[in-house]
């Protein structure tokens, strides 16, 4: 049976000032190499629209990709706490609609928990939600499901205002039993006041050194996706290039008649194919 780490194990994670690893994961080999390294928390966003089905936004996801990706993962892990994003129009419509596709994201997908955007707005569905026994995770500040209503991909929070409302948001959030908040894109010293404020653990993507813990997608963290590169990804390998040349070799050897040798091929005992021939 999984013996995976829990929401509780999470929340434990702040109180001990003890930071929180979490990274996008879409397919099982990715869920494996990533739990081997120690990730905590396997997080399969609606990313995965752009950076492994190449639509242009998070929008077009739907729940039966999402639920597709997290059985992968599901299936590639066993220690790691494994949470699915609830895709746009997934819970915007109703709180039935919402908790009923968020139940299926726990019930056929098998994550321990899940994610949707939002504040102030969205906390009467989280309550929803989490009274039903299903634990979510906010996440504020740049929500890309809203890209179209906030202008693009910007910073939030930069006026006193801007700041106020997402502190407002925050505690919202808190107060309806979310058990972590994303910030993604907020000034660092907004996004440490938040944290400092909140019983609950924070994950920062572009908010700064001071939150609970840190999330990055899988293939800015690795090279893979060259499409946009946000000034808040590092990367820690260049992986993309390596696999093209890899793949160049090979396509070479190939056309030179280099591959496969016969150390690569499958070869019969002496003698087994002059009797195959007297036989034919």
């Amino acid at each position: 049976m999984d013996n995976r780490i829990s929401i509780t194990d999470l929340k434990a994670k702040k109180q001990r000032g003890e930071p929180i690893v979490m990274m996008t994961c879409y397919d099982y080999p990715s869920a494996r190499l990533l739990e081997d390294a120690g990730v905590d928390v396997l997080f399969i966003g609606d990313t995965l629209g752009m950076v492994v089905l190449g639509y242009d936004s998070t929008i077009p996801v739907t729940m039966d990709e999402m639920l597709h990706h997290t059985k992968a993962v599901v299936r590639g892990s066993s220690c790691a706490h494994v949470l699915a994003d609830m895709p746009f129009l997934s819970y915007q419509a109703s709180r039935d609609e919402a908790l009923r596709n968020a139940g299926r994201l726990l019930k056929e997908g098998g994550a321990q928990s899940v994610k949707l955007e939002g504040g102030v707005h969205v906390s009467d569905t989280v309550r929803f939600i989490v009274d039903a026994g299903i634990p979510v995770m906010g996440h504020i500040g740049l929500t890309p499901q809203s890209i179209n209503q906030i202008g693009g991909y910007k910073v939030q929070g930069k006026t006193p205002a801007a700041a106020v409302r997402l502190i407002n948001d925050a505690e919202a959030l808190e107060q309806a039993g979310a058990y972590a908040i994303v910030l993604e894109c907020v000034p660092a010293q907004l996004a440490a006041t938040i944290t400092e404020r909140l019983t609950i653990p924070t994950i920062g993507i572009g908010a700064g050194p001071r939150c609970d813990g840190q999330v990055q997608v899988f293939h800015d963290l690795l090279g893979l996706f060259d499409d946009f590169v946000p000034k808040h990804a590092k990367r820690y390998a260049a992986l993309g290039p390596q696999i093209t040349e890899a793949v160049r070799a090979y396509a070479t050897e190939v056309r030179e008649r280099r591959f496969p040798t016969e150390k690569e091929s499958f070869l019969s005992g002496n003698g087994v194919f002059s009797e195959a021939a007297k036989i034919a």
